[in-house]
């Protein structure tokens, strides 16, 4: 048996369908039933009527052949994909001559690529959720190719929540939201702000740098399983390598993948056959304050209020963990408005 690569798409395939189509076994007893009832000698003449025999299908009449299915396009493979042989991630080579380097890269790079659904989806978001990351970014002075961080931590989801408790876009732990100031109660966890989560990145990676000696591998590594962590596996290790250092699967994996992604999302259209307008479009909002003056609010009823809906509202603001507000003030971002049918405040008419 002769398997062959499965592929994205097919062309030229033919398909031809044989359905079988059964004999009627109601009509088949009902004939053997009126045949029982005729009397011997009418039975026997009926047995040997020739249109009897004409009406008993044949073989041939019993297998109808379905028109050929033809899928035209161009027929590719996964493997017609290929790492390009050199690579850069944050003005930093990376080492492909190294074969374990290579092949955990493309391990990731192949993942991406097989989920080509997914990889669509996740091409898409990338027009939404990276223009607020590369603006602050480039305001830090950081490498813009931080900002795929974003698809490996969080897939650009901002309620995004794992089992470790990290929260929001880029997964911080309550801890580390703590130090960077980043409020968690009942009411709201601002670890899941795009922007507030952004500007404690920026922060966080900063000191990562620093402590790994401007290699922003290392920093990366770090920023998965914790300075202090990295620190001490150099250590044991002797060496000061991250593409040479053996430590948890998840933070081998990490890096690698945070390069794929770079590797593809860059280049949505010659991955995955996007051009920039099939990306989703950034959303245009504002920010409005808020001041809850009774005990609770419901945000349907802020919703209502500022021109747009309950399910709206939570999605623009995923900080926001219950469906009330207690009492004080707060900052919501709201869909933009448009005057003058749609304005939060219009000047009177005189």
């Amino acid at each position: 048996m002769i398997t062959r690569p499965i592929g994205f798409r097919f062309s030229a395939m033919a398909l031809s369908v044989f359905v079988f189509v059964a004999l009627p076994t109601v009509q088949a007893a009902s004939d053997s039933t009126e045949r029982a009832d005729l009397s011997g000698a009418e039975a026997d003449s009926e047995a040997a009527s020739p249109e009897l025999l004409d009406e008993q299908p044949d073989s041939e009449d019993r297998l109808v052949i379905l028109p050929e299915i033809k899928r035209e396009g161009e027929q590719f493979f996964l493997s017609s994909f290929k790492l390009p042989d050199k690579l850069t991630f944050a003005g930093q080579t990376i080492p492909l001559d190294k074969w374990h380097v290579r092949e955990r890269i493309e391990f990731e790079f192949y993942q991406f690529l097989a989920s080509q659904g997914e990889s669509i989806i996740l091409a898409k978001r990338t027009g939404r959720c990276f223009p607020p990351a590369e603006k602050q970014l480039a305001e830090a002075g950081l490498p813009d190719d931080l900002k795929y961080i974003l698809l490996v931590e969080s897939k650009c989801i901002s309620a995004a929540y794992s089992k470790a408790k990290a929260s929001g876009p880029w997964q911080f732990i309550p801890s580390t939201g703590r130090r960077y100031r980043l409020k968690s109660d009942a009411v709201r966890d601002e670890r899941r702000n795009l922007e507030m989560s952004t500007e404690a990145a920026v922060k966080y990676l900063k000191y990562l740098k620093d402590f790994q000696q401007n290699d922003w591998f290392l920093a990366m590594a770090s920023y998965n399983a914790g300075e202090e962590r990295v620190r001490k596996l150099l250590k044991e290790q002797k060496i000061t390598d991250y593409w040479k250092m053996h430590g948890p699967r998840e933070t081998m994996r990490y890096v690698p993948r945070i390069i794929a992604a770079k590797e593809i999302y860059s280049q949505p259209e010659k991955y995955l056959g996007l051009s920039k307008k099939d990306l989703y479009t950034p959303l245009e909002t504002e920010t409005i304050m808020v001041d809850v003056k009774e005990s609770r609010r419901p945000l349907t009823s802020i919703a209502e209020e500022f021109g747009t809906y309950f399910l709206e509202l939570k999605m623009l603001n995923p900080e926001f963990k219950k469906d009330v507000l207690p009492r004080g003030t707060y900052q919501i971002r709201v869909p933009r408005q448009t005057c003058p049918s749609r304005c939060f405040k219009q000047d009177k008419t005189p």
